[in-house]
């Protein structure tokens, strides 16, 4: 993972890994779904507005962003979703915080049981790991933040930002996140994603070469499930 971000070698979401374009799409479709339960107007709901920005950038069709919103309504059937989250422990004692929204809570904790203890995981008690994670908004974008860009979102709420070759990504407290997106984005400057995450308030470093593959592989049969949204962890590989 060379030559990564400090966030990316910490993170790793469902998404960029996805080899399946509807798989793609059925996870955005039911992250817009969920947050569009407070309400369908994007303009007055920030994780709605976050979500659907998102599902643009995956090229999710207008259609499909609607049809997710209006079964937050019940305009599309009456299907309930939930939202989980499950602690978890990797190889080598790594922490785990596995995001999934489903419509079958049975289904989807058994499959993430059995993930667990087929590579070397098990599930943990709530708050057993939980306590290790924070909320942050995560901006990723391209370009550069320049001084005064940068004073001008560390006044709105932002926390922290990274800058490398690849871009930049900020940090900041949740309900500032859109208010920091959109000063950037004013700045002329490309934002790739905007989400709330949960970051690890330590990192455990990881060089053993043989525990990395196990925790990769670890992480790449979460992710296949259609049920997880995201997977987090305190490992710095």
């Amino acid at each position: 993972m060379a030559g990564h971000s400090k966030w990316h070698s910490i993170r790793h979401k469902k998404g960029a890994n996805d080899a399946k374009r509807g798989k793609i799409f059925t996870k955005h479709a039911r992250l817009i779904t969920l947050a569009a339960k407070n309400g369908p107007d994007p303009d007055l709901n920030a994780l709605l507005r976050a979500a659907i920005d998102n599902a643009k950038a995956a090229n999710v069709p207008n259609d499909n962003i609607q049809r997710a919103i209006d079964k937050a309504s019940g305009a599309n059937g009456d299907t309930q979703m939930f939202e989980m989250t499950y602690e978890a422990y990797g190889p080598n004692g790594v922490a785990f915080l596995i995001d999934a929204i489903t419509d079958n809570k049975n289904r989807t904790i058994t499959s993430v049981r059995t993930i667990l203890n087929k590579n070397g995981g098990s599930l943990g008690e709530t708050g057993s790991v939980s306590y290790m994670f924070a909320l942050k908004g995560v901006i990723v974008g391209q370009g550069t933040l320049d001084d005064d860009l940068s004073l001008e979102i560390l006044d709105l709420g932002a926390q922290d930002f990274e800058q490398s070759d690849e871009g930049f990504v900020v940090t900041t407290d949740p309900s500032s996140m859109l208010k920091v997106k959109n000063a950037i984005e004013n700045a002329n400057l490309t934002i790739n994603s905007a989400e709330v995450a949960k970051i690890a308030d330590t990192e455990i470093e990881i060089t053993d070469v043989i525990v990395q593959e196990k925790i990769l592989k670890l992480i790449s049969k979460l992710e296949d499930d259609d049920d997880i949204t995201d997977v987090y962890t305190n490992c710095n590989i």
